[in-house]
């Protein structure tokens, strides 16, 4: 390697820290919602997009999830076959579909909510108001960032 080139540190990189970190907060609470209620951590992204907007299509899921559009094909696939979503065609475009939740998808949804708020105090609660302030503030600037390479 040379000598004017910096090495690359692993643990200090901020894209991976910040993807493990998600990626154990995320699964330890879809470890919880998968065994509580049936249901798998696309299942449960999908049902929460959906619980803030109705009436979105699939590509606009993946777009808001930032999940992969096959992954997301799946997860509605399983949705709609437990009877958890569905589908309709929507009012402006009758060429595309949207999706909702069914009564049992807002039943499902209504339940998962409480849990996902808890943990979510749950972590905050081992940070002083002042680092939540900070930690907001931080995300929201990155998450405001033009990324491109």
């Amino acid at each position: 390697m040379d000598k004017n080139q910096s090495e690359l540190k692993l643990q200090e990189f901020l894209p991976y820290r910040l993807y493990v970190l998600a990626n154990r907060i995320s699964t330890a609470l879809a470890s919880h919602y998968e065994q509580a209620f049936q249901i798998s951590r696309p299942e449960w992204r999908i049902l929460a997009v959906l619980g803030e907007t109705q009436d979105l299509s699939a590509a606009e899921v993946a777009e808001r999830t930032a999940m992969d559009k096959v992954a997301v094909s799946r997860a509605v696939a399983s949705l709609l076959k437990a009877g958890l979503l569905q589908r309709q065609f929507a009012q402006e475009d009758k060429r595309r579909s949207v999706l909702r939740h069914s009564k049992a998808g807002s039943k499902l949804y209504s339940q998962i909510v409480p849990v996902a708020l808890q943990y979510e105090q749950d972590i905050l609660a081992q940070l002083s108001q002042g680092e939540i302030e900070t930690l907001n503030n931080m995300l929201n600037k990155l998450d405001d960032l033009e990324l491109k390479l």
